[in-house]
């Protein structure tokens, strides 16, 4: 998942760049530019004459680390680059050199109660209008707390909002996470293969105008997570599960489309696959993340177990996070990052033959181990 770490440049007239731009600055937070060009020459010093090591497309995106007389620094290959800024669009900021997600709700009903924790015995602190969106800070339950005015904060119930969050039961947990929807009436240990009549649903991230971060050797992070997809569908499949992919090719897929498909085609799991990005090209390893720990935790730890038993990377943990792939799915749902494609060691890994096979693999025994506890 990630971004592209590469700096947007261009030469501008000299009023323009002092209008607009002061002569060197450097951001506490980074600019996040796509490129509107269909071409667009990086290049290795900021001037039109330096020479030209790469081309990025429209529609790519990039995160910005200086300016410099209206050029801007990226990564490129592991390298540091330049590019003309009057080609890019800005398009926000991110304040980590890794792609993140907008996290807000939007309130849809009306007078809504603000409320000072996590309840509806907490007392009022005022009232929102329906329509408008608010920064998600954190859920406890069914409320989210949000960001509502000048950094103030306060809580509102999920059901007010469009991202409700249901307080899972043990008998739904069980439909999701143990019982297949096929076999509601038989065991498990009747199956003739291990995950038969379970409905998996695979997420290649990205796709389309939507790259992913850019690794070495201008490996684009959507064209791997689409081949590692389709062997680990290959492997779940022999195991006899029914599985689904988000993207069937190199199309582009909204968030929310992809949660719509996971809700629509009774999915008993749900795994968007990612690989990951950084401007320190020494920075490696692979991570499982997970939303929720009542639905989704489980899933994580079996499924990451396997991968760290079976491949050679730095094993970074299981974490938390509030993706909304996994944050709006009601169905356990695991986002993986399977190595940084821009460190040497791992691409090799990565690009080698035996290793989408490897995850593969992987994968499906944590499936298997999820569903048999």
């Amino acid at each position: 998942m990630r971004f592209i770490y590469y700096i947007v440049s261009s030469f501008v007239v000299i009023f323009v760049s002092m209008l607009f731009f002061p002569n060197e600055s450097q951001a506490d937070t980074r600019e996040l530019f796509e490129v509107g060009e269909t071409l667009l020459n990086v290049r290795s010093e900021p001037s039109d004459q330096a020479e030209i090591i790469g081309k990025l497309q429209a529609g790519d995106q990039l995160v910005a680390f200086e300016e410099k007389y209206g050029w801007i620094k990226t990564f490129y290959d592991g390298k540091e680059a330049w590019v003309a800024g009057h080609y890019l669009h800005n398009i926000g900021q991110v304040s980590e050199a890794k792609e993140t997600e907008e996290e807000k709700i939007k309130v849809v009903t009306k007078n809504t109660h603000i409320r000072s924790g996590p309840g509806s015995s907490y007392s009022s602190i005022g009232t929102l209008p329906a329509g408008k969106s608010y920064r998600l800070i954190e859920t406890k339950g069914e409320w989210h707390q949000i960001e509502v005015n000048n950094g103030q904060n306060g809580w509102i119930a999920s059901w007010h909002t469009d991202t409700p969050v249901q307080e899972a039961t043990s008998a739904s947990v069980s439909a999701h996470t143990i019982k297949a929807p096929d076999q509601q009436t038989s065991s498990i240990t009747s199956a003739t293969k291990p995950l038969d009549g379970y409905h998996i649903m695979l997420d290649p991230g990205h796709g389309g105008k939507d790259s992913g971060a850019m690794g070495l050797k201008n490996v684009y992070e959507k064209n791997i997570t689409f081949t590692t997809a389709q062997k680990i569908a290959d492997k779940l499949r022999e195991a006899g599960a029914t599985v689904l992919t988000t993207r069937s090719k190199d199309t582009y897929i909204s968030l929310d489309r992809r949660v719509e498909l996971s809700h629509s085609n009774k999915t008993n799991a749900f795994i968007s696959i990612h690989y990951n990005a950084f401007p320190d090209s020494s920075v490696s390893g692979l991570n499982t993340f997970y939303y929720s720990k009542k639905n989704d935790l489980r899933l994580a730890e079996n499924v990451h177990t396997s991968l760290t038993a079976s491949i050679d990377m730095k094993d970074r943990g299981i974490l938390q996070k509030n993706y909304r792939v996994l944050r709006t799915n009601h169905a356990p749902s695991i986002l993986l990052e399977l190595g940084f494609i821009t460190n040497p060691n791992d691409l090799a890994k990565i690009q080698s033959e035996s290793f989408e096979t490897n995850v593969a693999e992987a994968v499906t025994d944590g499936l298997k181990n999820y569903v048999q506890e």
